[in-house]
């Protein structure tokens, strides 16, 4: 599969998530209460999170509370739909770990991604 960072779509996720281990970027897929239900290989390899440890739990409030904010979570919260691209910085383990992030909502669709493409 070959997705583009920038041209993938909630629909071709949700279409092929046999697939999702080959991207060369991370992918966290949540629900409307913020349980992430998709976390792709590459994603649990940069992060240091084991798959098993991040599936269903909260991604703001126990995953990654340095995402807990008004440029990433509150607009998953406030936003009907979401396709942006922006730049940002995580704060893992102490590191700040400049990457991009993209934000995917739709408003027939109840899971929601977070692609991590990381430098």
């Amino acid at each position: 599969m070959n997705l583009k960072f920038e041209e993938t779509s909630i629909q071709a996720l949700l279409d092929a998530p046999d697939k999702l281990d080959t991207l060369n970027y991370g992918i966290i897929g949540f629900n409307d209460a913020s349980e992430v239900v998709i976390y792709n290989t590459l994603e649990a390899s940069r992060a240091g999170l084991r798959q098993a440890r991040v599936l269903g739990k909260n991604l703001f409030l126990e995953i990654a509370p340095c995402m807990n904010n008004a440029m990433v979570a509150q607009r998953f919260e406030n936003e009907p739909e979401l396709d942006v691209i922006i730049s940002y910085v995580l704060a893992l383990r102490m590191r700040p770990i400049p990457v991009r992030l993209r934000l995917l909502k739709k408003t027939n669709n109840n899971t929601r991604f977070l692609l991590v493409e990381w430098a």
